[in-house]
């Protein structure tokens, strides 16, 4: 079969020919890929950066957010059949720490996990896939258009999950009130897929949703934002440091723009007791002055929470899944334009 593959820390890509995979233990399910989509760790894997080809191979088949249809399964699977659509999870344990032991490898405590088309396995651009049913998440058939956007979605809704917890923990109003992102003002900073994704969930659950880039308002990002409820703020003209000023403090903050300066100036948007979780991640290794006092000073007297947030758990997936179909009930087709389509020729 065709796969897509790189070597790790050169440019570029190339198509290989692997022999079809095939199922030999009893808990494995087959996949024919139909879609994989690209993002920015694809296009630093391809541009020489952060990746790693499996143990005695030089090559690293690349892809991780994917969607299938199911063509075989082993004798032992029960959440999928022939036929469905369905997605793999990404990241594999590491076998040793309690959080892998519990199916959560998301949050490895010793960081030998291994993930899909990134770090020691090899990736799913490629025209069949098999793997164990326990990182298998089906799929409905309302979703066979736009279900590759469960994996980046998944990433939204781990972050959303983590500052939800924290905030039930540390407000009581929170721990009191039945869902309370309802009316809460939120910013959605970098609005790529991922960021209008989480503007999307914010949406769906009630928020009062901001979304900030440095693209023109007539654009298609800030346009698909409008869509669903959301409020652009142009960048240029109202930076992240005047926000507050400009629009009101904000007790939720998204970030998923990947530009460090962009995340500590953020801070002052922030409104008391808020949260902020970050998931972009920032490229480079150029320096970056900050002033440290007024950033604590800021988090310790404003009894703020700011986090990261990477990759995501099986039922992380399973909310993807359940919001996307939410979405494409209430925005009828909207969802299908966050994806540009492109034959593998063209890769």
């Amino acid at each position: 079969m065709k796969a897509m593959a790189i070597v790790p820390g050169t440019g570029g890509s190339r198509m290989i020919e692997r022999p079809e995979p095939a199922i030999t233990q009893p808990d494995e399910v087959k996949l024919r890929v139909l879609d994989v989509g690209v993002c920015g760790t694809d296009r630093e894997e391809l541009a020489g950066g952060r990746a790693q080809a499996p143990d005695g191979q030089r090559e690293l088949v690349i892809g991780h957010e994917m969607l299938g249809q199911v063509v075989g399964t082993g004798s032992a699977v029960a959440r999928v059949q022939v036929g469905d659509f369905a997605v793999f999870t990404v990241r594999r344990g590491c076998g040793r720490c309690a959080s892998c032991a519990m199916g959560r490898s998301d949050m490895c405590q010793t960081g030998a996990y291994r993930e899909r088309g990134i770090k020691g396995l090899d990736g799913y651009q490629a025209e069949y896939v098999v793997d164990r049913e326990r990182y298998a998440v089906r799929a409905p058939a309302a979703l066979a258009s736009i279900g590759v956007l469960v994996e980046p979605l998944s990433i939204v809704e781990k972050a959303l999950d983590e500052a939800l917890r924290l905030q039930v923990v540390r407000r009581p109003d929170a721990a009191t009130e039945p869902d309370w992102l309802v009316g809460r003002r939120c910013l959605v900073a970098g609005l790529g897929p991922v960021g209008l994704l989480g503007a999307m969930v914010l949406a769906l659950r009630g928020a009062e949703v901001y979304g900030l880039d440095v693209v023109d308002a007539e654009s298609a990002r800030p346009r698909w934002l409008s869509v669903v409820g959301g409020r652009y703020i142009d960048g240029r003209e109202v930076p992240a440091d005047r926000v507050q000023a400009a629009v009101g403090p904000m007790e939720m903050i998204i970030e998923a723009a990947g530009v460090a300066a962009l995340e500590f100036n953020l801070l002052d948007a922030l409104a008391l007791n808020g949260v902020y979780v970050l998931t972009g991640v920032p490229g480079g290794s150029r320096p970056l002055t900050i002033p440290g006092a007024q950033l604590v000073r800021q988090l310790v007297l404003g009894n703020q929470v700011m986090l990261g947030s990477v990759n995501a758990a099986r039922g992380h997936f399973q909310m993807a899944v359940d919001d996307l179909e939410r979405a494409g009930a209430r925005w009828d087709g909207h969802v299908q334009r966050l994806i540009t389509r492109y034959p593998v020729a063209q890769f």
